[in-house]
């Protein structure tokens, strides 16, 4: 169970921290090891009534932290030094007790990337590999400060997709939820004004007046089939032939598919560079950066390379067998293999490809504006003239 400690070192510093242990005494003779006197050891309470997305490690934390261990350690500091150094300066609660446990197995001998690996909520399968590697060639400090600017570009890429997908998701919620107030709130009163008066209503409010009965009437059957289907929808998209379909699909959408595509390949040369970079082996590196992509297709093509570069086949040869891999990225690749700089050429065909990213984030931003103003304009249109040609009808007998 997890035990949280309260104790006092030989020259009066107060330390808190959580580890795991059977019972209290098995903690108290653990801290008189260390040559602290415990003072409180209780068993970790689970907090209530804390949001989760208040108290969880973010990408910032992990990058931050990257880079001031990275300086910490080029400037001669130990590993442990270096991290009890930054718990104190992390004000982040979550992130202290994970720091805390690693510390503590980092003092029980254990390495920097067996004392992470405990925390994959944490810290990817990627950054534990690099970790591992910088940790084995005693390159620790630069190892990390290549990874602290690969998470930046990492983190900055997939802002600037979902900056794209922000815009068009809004105004389209916003748009249903317009409508649905309409159909089901305010046309009903006019459904009844119209049938006192008596007027002749024209075709486009006799269809809004059908579909404002429909979900007036059958909402609540609506709601439920709505929630049944995004169950099953969720369910369904984790299995693999729920995956196989979905997947492909997204990489067929028009401009988004694109999109989508060249997001993975900047991922995939990014994390493939960077752990060939640090020594990690070609196989190794393919089946780890296999897991980054999110799209089983490109995961599956990644799998099938790795396995013909096992058999001695080199991998622009491997990758020139799938379609998902553009003739640009083969040719880098196979001029890095050549060459002996292959984590090179694939840092520039990551460049390459976030650059892509960017202009098409800014060509379907400028093209998807006017056509959301279009819909919402003829939509607008639609309902004006279903609600306001009946009574201009009316006013037009009267005179």
């Amino acid at each position: 169970m997890r035990l949280r400690f309260k104790a006092v070192t030989t020259d009066g510093k107060v330390n808190k921290g959580i580890v795991e242990a059977k019972d209290i005494g098995e903690v108290v003779s653990y801290l008189r090891g260390k040559n602290m006197i415990p003072i409180q050891v209780v068993k970790e309470q689970k907090r209530n009534f804390t949001l989760p997305f208040l108290n969880r490690v973010t990408s910032n934390d992990v990058i931050l932290f990257t880079r001031q261990l990275s300086s910490m350690l080029a400037s001669g500091l130990t590993v442990m030094k270096s991290l009890q150094i930054l718990k104190n300066q992390i004000s982040n609660e979550a992130f202290i007790e994970v720091l805390n446990a690693i510390i503590t197995d980092v003092e029980e001998g254990k390495s920097l990337a067996a004392a992470i690996a405990k925390h994959p909520d944490t810290f990817s399968p990627i950054y534990i590999s690099i970790v591992k590697a910088g940790e084995s060639a005693g390159l620790l400090d630069k190892v990390l400060l290549r990874l602290a600017d690969n998470l930046e570009k990492q983190q900055k890429l997939k802002g600037t997709v979902k900056g794209a997908l922000m815009y068009p998701a809004i105004v389209i919620i916003l748009m249903i939820g317009v409508m649905a107030i309409m159909m089901i709130v305010v046309l009903p009163q006019l459904t009844g004004l119209y049938g006192n008066l008596g007027v002749s209503l024209p075709i486009t409010t006799q269809i809004v007046i059908g579909m404002s009965n429909f979900f007036s009437t059958f909402w609540p059957i609506i709601l439920v089939a709505s929630v049944t289907i995004g169950i099953f929808y969720r369910r369904w998209s984790k299995t693999l032939d729920g995956k196989t379909i979905i997947d492909k699909l997204m990489l067929k959408l028009p401009v988004f598919g694109k999109l989508i595509s060249q997001d993975i390949l900047a991922e995939f040369s990014r994390t493939l560079g960077l752990l060939v970079g640090t020594g990690s082996l070609v196989v190794d590196s393919l089946l780890e950066t296999a897991d980054t992509t999110g799209n089983i297709h490109y995961k599956n093509a990644i799998i099938d390379v790795s396995h013909q570069v096992e058999k001695g086949v080199s991998i622009g040869e491997a990758m020139s067998f799938h379609p998902l891999f553009p003739p640009l990225l083969v040719q880098l690749v196979r001029i890095g293999e050549e060459t002996g700089k292959i984590d090179e050429t694939l840092a520039k065909a990551s460049e390459y490809f976030e650059r892509e990213v960017d202009q098409t984030v800014r060509t379907l931003t400028t093209a998807m504006e006017p056509f959301i103003m279009i819909v919402l304009g003829v939509a607008v249109a639609f309902l004006i003239m279903a609600v306001i040609t009946p009574i201009y009808s009316l006013i037009s007998s009267i005179q």
